[in-house]
């Protein structure tokens, strides 16, 4: 049991990474073919720039996460992966580079400088298509068995150039555009652009098609050329998860037609989620050809500090996310929107006026409520003091279960007390003492 949880925090990365990534890499699809809508193609790729700003580079942490996870628990066969499908992962790493590169670029541009504005616009579509096309090939070559163990075993061409790792690409790059799409339409709706609002609205659903039919087709060369998978995705668990996935594709483009864009993301992340889990389940024991998942799986040691590292990191990773997602989803970051609040903020503090002859004696002043009484500061020090002490027995009892223990419910209540330590010392460290 113990080799299987960090191949599950694997799923959960490439999840997350699809889902919001994707999202992003979908934009710059966006910015490559801006055209059809009611609104000029300028302001199109200025909404899918804008956009995308505040996450861009914060939603590759679950890629680093993925890659770091898998090599420090399943070293001999990331080492098999990453030597066969070497091509295609360094496609995808320019990819991200040169997208990285040309987004930033953009900003030092106007829009009046139309040549460099169009290259470096171009080159952060084609790198936004490029990337998770390159990465949906290596999840094709695994899935269908192409990448054997050993250092460079596989053929470099044919074990990611193939109809499933093609199909998986293409699903990708409209899967990603689809997605794009409903976000996109969400900020516009936000930022008060019905006619920008309704045109993404379109692509979306448009998007939605498209990809529901290359996933059946997708379905279809699945059959005629991974057998194996094509079993384990029809029966079972993995069919299950199938129509899991199916049912969510079509809530979510009922959602798109009805313009419910917050439900539709949840409804799309569930019908992602469903595919990488089905995939799984398809492919259960099995990592590699020949190699079960507890096989490749590193040391006991090796496990048991990536799952406490892991564990205390998401309880600071996790919440940090999700506020950076919360206030990107209300506007809050939004520049045209806080640009009236600075504006409203004097430049020159107020001078007092002089106390009034009339006024009759100065009255003494009454503390304010928002200060809290006297003793708020002491009875916070109070409160810290057992928290701290929960916090570190938590932290010896759960790094002694998760060490020592045998069986797997101590090595579960281990991971928790863990859990409940990193949430409780984060909690104490991130909220602002009262008057600071």
């Amino acid at each position: 049991m113990l080799a299987d949880v960090p191949i599950v925090f694997v799923l959960i990365g490439i999840t997350a990474y699809t889902v919001l990534s994707g999202a992003d890499f979908g934009a710059g699809m966006w910015t490559l073919i801006p055209g059809g809508g009611h609104v000029d193609a300028a302001t199109t790729r200025d909404h899918t720039r804008h956009s995308i700003g505040p996450v861009w580079e914060a939603n590759h942490v679950w890629l680093i996460f993925v890659l770091t996870v898998a090599w420090t628990c399943y070293p001999g066969a990331f080492g098999s992966i990453v030597s066969t499908l070497a091509i295609p992962l360094l496609i995808a790493a320019i990819g991200i580079i040169f997208r990285g590169t040309t987004y930033a670029l953009r900003s030092q541009f106007d829009r009046r400088e139309g040549r460099g504005v169009a290259l470096v616009e171009d080159l952060f579509a084609l790198s936004s298509v490029l990337t998770p096309f390159a990465l949906a090939t290596v999840v094709g070559a695994i899935a269908t068995g192409r990448v054997p163990v050993g250092n460079a075993r596989g053929n470099i061409i044919t074990s990611w150039l193939n109809p499933v790792s093609i199909m998986a690409g293409v699903l990708a790059v409209f899967f990603s555009g689809y997605l794009a799409a409903v976000y996109l339409a969400a900020d516009a709706r936000r930022l008060g652009e019905p006619v920008l609002a309704r045109d993404f609205r379109n692509r979306a659903l448009g998007a939605g098609v498209v990809a529901g039919v290359l996933a059946v087709a997708g379905l279809l060369v699945v059959r005629f050329n991974a057998p194996a998978l094509w079993h384990g995705l029809t029966s079972g668990a993995g069919l299950a998860l199938v129509i899991v996935s199916g049912v969510a594709g079509l809530l979510t483009l009922v959602l798109v037609w009805r313009s419910s864009f917050g439900l539709a993301r949840a409804s799309a992340a569930l019908a992602v989620a469903a595919v990488i889990a089905g995939w799984a389940a398809a492919q259960e024991p099995w990592f590699l050809p020949g190699l079960t998942v507890r096989e490749a799986a590193a040391g006991r040691a090796t496990l048991i500090a990536t799952i406490i590292g892991v564990a205390v990191g998401a309880a600071v990773l996790v919440p940090s996310l999700g506020l950076l997602y919360t206030l990107v989803l209300r506007g809050r970051l939004d520049t045209a929107a806080a640009v009236p609040a600075a504006s409203a903020v004097p430049l020159v503090p107020a001078v007092p006026s002089a106390p009034s002859v009339a006024a009759g004696p100065a009255v003494p002043s009454v503390p304010s409520v928002a200060a809290g009484p006297a003793g708020a500061g002491r009875g916070r020090i109070a409160l810290g003091r057992p928290a701290w002490a929960f916090a570190v027995v938590t932290l010896l009892a759960g790094v002694g279960l998760v060490v020592f223990a045998g069986p797997a419910w101590a090595l579960g209540i281990g991971a928790l007390l863990l859990v409940a330590c990193a949430v409780t010392v984060f909690a104490l460290t991130a909220i602002p003492d009262e008057g600071t």
